[in-house]
């Protein structure tokens, strides 16, 4: 039951409601929407609906960066790793690098060799002798040497070994010289003058030829004069 001041207080309320919907109707649809009436009187919070339940997933987990061997680069078939008929007089055991014609040969015996495709040293910096394996390595650090920052300000004073690394998967230093045998990550400059004097295989080639070489190995660079015709006649 309603108390005397409890019905006024209603009645005071209405007639507010009355005169503000008059004053809405005046006013006109565009301040209408801005006007709530009775305040007091407030609609329930609307709730979002519950969302259905998503079991836990585990973080997708990280490979390592690819090597260049995983790339689109094809290498041409005449510079893919293949047996082939080699006569020569040196050892079983020797590499050959025939630089103007961008081979590595790996002699077998018997008239046979390993032919690998290399990039060699560009216009300039092609260079020939005998020298040995002094060292070996797995994902080789890369510090280009002084007389390389003086012709190229711009390249980094040192890089960690990694896919991303220009030495590639592994290396063989020459000697005392600042020329390796070592692997790439640009796989299409293979069979090109390419180089600042050292000699480059595919990742997948120089692990190949890594496995087979010791230190000490004898290397043999053959001089640009020194063109020899391609053996192509595969053996296997």
């Amino acid at each position: 039951m309603f108390k005397p001041d409890m019905m006024k207080t209603y009645a005071r309320a209405i007639a507010l409601g009355a005169v503000t919907i008059s004053a809405m109707a005046a006013a006109g649809p565009a301040h209408a929407a801005t006007v709530q009436l009775f305040p007091f009187f407030a609609p329930p919070p609307a709730f979002a609906a519950p969302q259905p339940y998503q079991p836990y997933q585990a973080a997708p987990s990280y490979q390592s960066a690819p090597t260049e061997d995983q790339d689109s680069v094809e290498t041409p078939a005449r510079f893919r790793r293949q047996v082939i008929s080699y006569p020569t007089r040196e050892a079983p055991g020797t590499i050959i690098i025939d630089t103007p014609n961008t081979y590595l040969y790996y002699v077998l015996g018997g008239g046979q060799a390993v032919r690998y495709g290399i990039g060699v040293g560009r216009d300039g910096f092609t260079w020939s002798g005998v020298q040995s394996v002094t060292k070996k390595a797995e994902w080789p650090d890369w510090t280009p040497p002084p007389e390389m920052i003086a012709r190229q300000p711009y390249l980094p004073r040192h890089m960690a070994g990694g896919p991303g690394n220009p030495l590639g998967a592994r290396a063989m230093y020459l000697g005392g010289t600042v020329y390796r045998i070592h692997g790439t990550n640009a796989p299409d400059t293979i069979g090109k003058h390419v180089s600042s004097g050292c000699i480059r295989l595919t990742n997948e080639d120089v692990s190949d030829l890594y496995s087979r070489v010791s230190v000490g190995t004898k290397v043999v660079v053959l001089p640009m004069t020194e063109r020899r015709a391609e053996l192509s006649r595969t053996t296997r």
